[in-house]
C-alpha cells in the first residue's frame, strides 16, 4: 500500500516541511531515540490508509474555476491531503436546522442536493484523475492502492429528507446519490430527533426520535447507510443504537468523561455503541476536546461586537479562541469567514486578528490531549471501536492538527503513546471501513 502519487504543489511542499518541522524535535533537545521514534512514526504512517470521518464543504470551493485541487484556505484540500498524508475524507452534506414547514424542507433539500453535486462536480470532472468517490469500503482500498485521493459522502442532519410524505424515498435517493452515513439532527430538533442542544434548555421535541424517525432507521439499515450519533440528544442515540439492526457510528464525537460537552458521548453511551459492534470516530475539535476557560469580558464584547457588524450568528468566531471553538456551526476558516464576500472576508479575518492580539484567545487543545480522548476510548470500549475526525472547516481543529497538511502528527502521537502498527491501522480507518462492510451486508440481508 502507497501513499498517493499526487505530485505536490509548492504549497503542498512548503506544508510538508512545515508539519516534518512542528512534528520532531529541536536540533537542541532531539536524541536518537527521537530520531528512530519519527523515523518509524513515517513508516507507518505511509503505509496506513488515513481516513478522516468529518470534513465540511462549501459549493463556492468546488468549481472549475476555484476547487480542491488548489491549496485553498480550507483546512481540507487536496495539496493539503497530499502534504499530510491523509488519504480519504468524508465530504459532509450539512443544512442547518431551519423551520419544520414545507418551504423550509424545500430549501434545505435544495442545499443537500447542491453539496452532493459538488463533490460529484470534484471527482467526476475536475479532478478524476487524483480522487475518486467511494461507495463502499472495497471502493476505499482500490481507490487507495491506485494512487488517488478518496472521496465519501456523509450528511448530517436528517432535515432535509423532509417529511412523512417524502423522507422515505429520499433516504434511498440520498444513498444513490453517494451518501454513506446520516445523522438525524444536528443543532436543534429536527423532525426526526431531538438535538443534543436541548440539554441546556431542557426542551424536547420527541424525548429521542420521533415516529417517522424511527421508521428512517430502518430505512437507513435497508439501503446501507451508517446511522451517525453525532448531534442528536443522547435519548435518541439511544433509542438509535437499540432500533439499528446494523452497527452505528459517532461519525465525529469525542469522550464526555474527559470534556463535559453535550455532543460528546459519556460512558452509557460508549458502552451501547460496543455492544452494538459500532465505531467512535473521535474528533480533533478544540472545545470538544477540552473545556476552555470562558474569554474575559473585553473578548467577548470584541467578537460579539464583530459578529454584529458583519451580520454574522453569535458565536462566529468562537468563545474559546482563535475563531475556531464554541461548538456550533460556522468556525474554523472554512466556517464563518467563507460566508462572506472576499473583501468582506479579508476585513474580518483583520478585525478577528486585532482582537486576538489585544485580547488573546485561551490556549487551544492539543494533539495530545486529542489522543487523550482516544486512549480514554480504547481503555473503555477496546481498540476495535475507536477512529479519527477532524471537523474540519466545520470548526475542527487543535495545536498540531490544525488543518490536512499537520496529519502525520496524529500518528506521531499514536507512536509515541505505544499503539502497535496494527493498532494505528485500525484507529486510522480499520475499524470504519469494518463498520461499512457490515452496515452493507445487512442492507443486502434487509432487501432480499
Amino acid at each position: 500500500m502507497t501513499r498517493s502519487s499526487i505530485s505536490l504543489t509548492a504549497c503542498g511542499a512548503a506544508a510538508l516541511a512545515f508539519t516534518a518541522a512542528i512534528a520532531t524535535p529541536t536540533a537542541q533537545t532531539q536524541t536518537p531515540a527521537d530520531d528512530a521514534l519519527v523515523t518509524r512514526a513515517r513508516a507507518i504512517h505511509e503505509r496506513a490508509l488515513t481516513l478522516d470521518t468529518h470534513d465540511d464543504i462549501s459549493p463556492a470551493n468546488f468549481t472549475a474555476e476555484r476547487n480542491y485541487t488548489q491549496d485553498l484556505p480550507t483546512q481540507v484540500n487536496l495539496p493539503k491531503m497530499v502534504a499530510g498524508g491523509l488519504d480519504a475524507a468524508f465530504f459532509i452534506v450539512y443544512v442547518g436546522q431551519g423551520p419544520l414547514t414545507p418551504e423550509g424542507f424545500d430549501e434545505a433539500y435544495k442545499q443537500a442536493v447542491a453539496k452532493f453535486d459538488a463533490v460529484h462536480l470534484l471527482t467526476g470532472k475536475i479532478a478524476p484523475d487524483k480522487i475518486e468517490l467511494a461507495l463502499t469500503a472495497a471502493d476505499v482500498r482500490r481507490i487507495h492502492n491506485a494512487g488517488k485521493k478518496v472521496a465519501l459522502i456523509g450528511v448530517e442532519n436528517g432535515y432535509p429528507l423532509g417529511d412523512a410524505s417524502t423522507a422515505i424515498e429520499r433516504v434511498k435517493e440520498f444513498h444513490d446519490r453517494g451518501a454513506r452515513y446520516l445523522s438525524l439532527a444536528h443543532n436543534g430538533h429536527s423532525q426526526l430527533a431531538d438535538s443534543n442542544n436541548g440539554e441546556a434548555s431542557g426542551q424536547w421535541a420527541h424525548n429521542g426520535l420521533s415516529e417517522l424517525g424511527k421508521q428512517v432507521i430502518a430505512e437507513l439499515n435497508r439501503v446501507g447507510i451508517m446511522v451517525d450519533l453525532s448531534h442528536p440528544s443522547k435519548a435518541a442515540n439511544m433509542q438509535a443504537i437499540a432500533l439499528s439492526k446494523a452497527p452505528v457510528i459517532a461519525s465525529h464525537s469525542s469522550a464526555r468523561a474527559l470534556c463535559d460537552h453535550s455532543r460528546n458521548m459519556d460512558d452509557e453511551l460508549l458502552l451501547a455503541l460496543e455492544k452494538n459492534g459500532g465505531v467512535v470516530q473521535t474528533v480533533a475539535f478544540s472545545t470538544y476536546v477540552k473545556t476552555p476557560p470562558p474569554p474575559t469580558a473585553e473578548r467577548l464584547a470584541a467578537l460579539t461586537k464583530l459578529e454584529e457588524e458583519f451580520g454574522l450568528p453569535a458565536g462566529s468566531f468562537g468563545r474559546g479562541g482563535r475563531g475556531g471553538g464554541g461548538g456550533g456551526r460556522g468556525r474554523g476558516r472554512g466556517g464563518a469567514l467563507a460566508q462572506l464576500s472576499e473583501d468582506k472576508r479579508a476585513e474580518a479575518q483583520k478585525r478577528l486578528d486585532e482582537i486576538n492580539a489585544k485580547f488573546p484567545p485561551p490556549p487551544r487543545a492539543t494533539v495530545k490531549d486529542f489522543v487523550d480522548h482516544i486512549d480514554y476510548i480504547v481503555k473503555k470500549i477496546g481498540i476495535d471501536h475507536v477512529g479519527i475526525s477532524s471537523d474540519f472547516d466545520g470548526g475542527g481543529g487543535v495545536d498540531g492538527w490544525n488543518d490536512a497538511s499537520e496529519t502525520f502528527n496524529v500518528t506521531l502521537e499514536l507512536v509515541r503513546r505505544g499503539y502497535t502498527e496494527e493498532h494505528i491501522h485500525k484507529i486510522w480507518s480499520g475499524n470504519l471501513l469494518r463498520v461499512m462492510d457490515e452496515v452493507r451486508q445487512v442492507a443486502v440481508r434487509l432487501q432480499q
